[in-house]
């Protein structure tokens, strides 16, 4: 701090003649424009006056004019008898008439803007025609030394000002300190754009206010211990770690750490995005690089964050249309060179945050740079609790457990698999706004649920019209992919099943899934069953088939390509997976399998979708009293939960009570598995 304080120039501290030289620059400037101006348009118009079309033509037509001279066929200058100023004085006043002596030469000159010459021409020819008169004007060509002087230099100086203003700006903003030399510096381009933040003010981050995380806080807090205890480490020969990069889904947290990681450690904290570090100079990307890194040492220990790094981290080498010229690659190549020149002693350690980790350089991932690489993983259920906990702090919630409305965290959680915690935010933020629709003073639990559906499943559209038959349709539809899943033994649990418009999708479905780490061969073939299960009760019913199933088919044909060209469980195919898990495979312009393999894969897709068609098509068919029942509740209700499906059908016999999250799940509507939604379809 008192290096900074030291840097910092007070705002009445004297700075030479600094000042006054830029004063004198302006006035120096203003003085020449106004020159050029005054010479282009002033001067030499005393005894000119403008005259519009109906007063020249009245002069033309009485022929009190001396003569006509058209100049650039821009301007023509009339000049006016001294007769005629005598006598029609009220017609000239304008004119000077002191000078005239005995009715002799002219007193004055009218200028007229030609505008169109030829229009002006055609005029005159008119007005011959009627008073007989020829008008005779002479044409001449007249240069302006001043015009010219400003359409040559003007351009010139107005850069130069340019130039000059935004170079004093980057000096400003940088401190007062000059710049780097050529463009970068000029422009203030070349300089850091990072901004720095004070852990003794700025930074009140801490890992109390990270929910969830446990395994990425117990990681990053040994980053935390070695920027308050560097000597424990470096006194047995050790060496601090140069780089930790956060991997992860999006909204998982992982800037929040990198802040928690700074605040926890009471050290300055810098923070870029990698897309700030490129710009269409060359060279500009390689200067903020040098130029973040040189503050970064100066104000050591501290964090170097730079967030989304696959911008500029991406391998090198991939495209070719650009040539080996790349800045996006010279950029990158300076960032290697600034993370590999630090010594043990800095104390200067670098965040990073992607969730692109497969497209970046093998150079940056290397041991010596990024040296530790923490998965910030999606949150499980407990996690989840955490995090809801954090969110519900400043909610005014109905806390009176044993009423209808009260808010439970532990069920919130159980009813939000797959969210991230910005998804959990967004939930306990659309509910605080759900509630506040209905002008209510507490959070009660139905605004949760509201809310989990309108940001899944998008917001009710009942004013969407649909005919009798319509709705009947997509009341099969949506009962066959409920009826099957409660059916089979690995798919995911019913929920909700509406058919009302909802965003999109004329009907939806939402299920409970599993939350499970591996998903063998029997779970991904009964969720796919389930996903054809809708096309297959339309079949059932009305002997045809509609393009509400696209979704589910588009779903339903990659989970089976995943299983044929991914991991490997199609016993045609083999052992054998082409996913690279890289991201720079050698194939990028060409398949890593031979055409008789694409065949191959080809149809034990085709087998697997079709089997899975088949078997759904088996079950609605052996429980076609049950479906009927199901279809006509959802077609006059609506809306149908858990309990309705297990009226009709019974309860699950595999379900046992180690799992009570999925017996409390039947008042919450959840993730939509399924969405039914016609495009340019036709019911007859």
């Amino acid at each position: 701090m008192a290096e900074q304080q030291q840097n910092k120039v007070p705002n009445n501290a004297p700075r030479g003649n600094k000042p006054k030289t830029a004063k004198w620059i302006y006035i120096v400037y203003g003085a020449i424009m106004v020159a050029l101006l005054v010479g282009m348009f002033g001067g030499g118009n005393e005894a000119k006056k403008p005259v519009d079309w109906n007063k020249l033509s009245l002069i033309l037509e009485r022929h009190d004019y001396e003569s006509i001279t058209v100049i650039n066929q821009e301007v023509a200058e009339i000049k006016i008898k001294a007769d005629a100023v005598k006598a029609y004085p009220d017609l000239y006043k304008d004119l000077r008439t002191n000078n005239i002596t005995g009715g002799e030469g002219p007193v004055g000159m009218y200028t007229y803007n030609i505008g169109n010459y030829e229009h002006f021409d055609k005029e005159l020819a008119i007005i011959e025609a009627k008073t007989g008169e020829h008008i005779s004007y002479k044409i001449e060509t007249h240069s302006n030394a001043w015009r010219e002087l400003l359409v040559w230099f003007a351009p010139l100086l107005i850069m130069v000002f340019l130039f000059w203003g935004m170079s004093a700006y980057a000096r400003k903003q940088m401190g007062g300190e000059g710049g780097g030399g050529g463009f970068g510096g000029l422009f203030g381009f070349g300089g850091s754009r990072a901004k720095q933040y004070d852990a003794t003010k700025q930074v009140n981050v801490t890992f109390k206010d990270v929910a969830g995380l446990a395994g990425a806080k117990e990681e990053v807090m040994e980053v935390v211990d070695f920027l308050k205890n560097p000597k424990h480490y470096t006194e047995l020969g050790g060496k601090i770690p140069k780089g930790v990069l956060l991997v992860g889904p999006p909204g998982t947290g992982k800037t929040l750490l990198a802040k928690a990681v700074a605040g926890e450690a009471g050290v300055p904290f810098f923070s870029m995005s990698g897309s700030d570090f490129v710009e269409m100079f060359v060279g500009v990307g390689a200067s903020r690089v040098r130029g973040l890194f040189d503050e970064a040492k100066k104000k050591s220990p501290c964090i170097v964050f730079i967030d989304e790094i696959d911008a500029v981290g991406r391998a090198r080498g991939r495209n070719g249309l650009t040539g080996g010229n790349d800045e996006r690659e010279n950029t990158l190549n300076q960032l290697l060179t600034e993370m590999d020149g630090f010594s043990s002693t800095t104390n200067v350690i670098v965040l990073a945050a992607t969730n692109r980790a497969d497209v970046l350089d093998k150079a940056l991932m290397r041991a010596g740079r990024f040296d530790r690489q923490i998965y910030v993983e999606l949150p499980d259920l407990e996690e989840r609790k955490a995090i809801f906990a954090v969110h519900m702090k400043n909610l005014k919630l109905n806390t009176q457990e044993d009423s209808e409305g009260y808010v439970d965290k532990d069920f919130l959680a159980k009813q939000t698999p797959g969210f991230s915690g910005a998804d959990i935010a967004n939930v306990c933020n659309e509910a605080a706004l759900c509630a506040a629709r209905k002008n209510k003073k507490q959070i009660e639990k139905q605004d949760f649920l509201d809310a989990v559906d309108r940001i899944v499943g998008g917001l009710e559209k009942r004013t969407k019209v649909l005919s009798d038959q319509e709705k009947h349709t997509i009341a099969y539809h949506e009962s066959g992919h409920a009826s099957v899943s409660w059916l089979l033994r690995w798919a995911n649990p019913l929920v909700k099943v509406t058919i009302v418009p909802r965003g999109k999708a004329l009907g939806a479905a939402w299920y409970l899934p599993e939350e499970r780490q591996i998903t063998t061969y029997e779970q991904m073939f009964d969720e796919m069953t389930s996903l054809m299960a809708g096309r297959a009760s339309e079949e059932i019913v009305y002997g045809r088939i509609s393009t509400g199933a696209l979704n589910d088919i588009e779903r339903a044909t990659k989970m089976a390509q995943a299983l044929v060209t991914y991991y490997g469980m199609s016993p045609e195919v083999g052992n054998i997976s082409f996913y690279d898990s890289t991201g720079q495979s050698e194939y990028a312009f060409a398949k890593p399998f031979s055409e008789k393999t694409a065949e191959t894969i080809d149809k034990e897709v085709r087998r697997m979708v079709e089997e899975a068609y088949n078997k759904a098509k088996e079950l609605l068919i052996s429980h076609r009293e049950q479906l009927d029942q199901l279809a006509a509740q959802l077609y006059e209700k609506e809306v149908l939960f858990r309990e309705d499906l297990e009226r009709i059908y019974g309860p699950r016999p595999w379900e046992t009570p180690e799992k009570p999250e999925i017996e409390e799940a039947s008042e919450a509507p959840e993730l939509p598995e399924n969405t039914y939604n016609p495009e340019n379809t036709t019911l007859s």
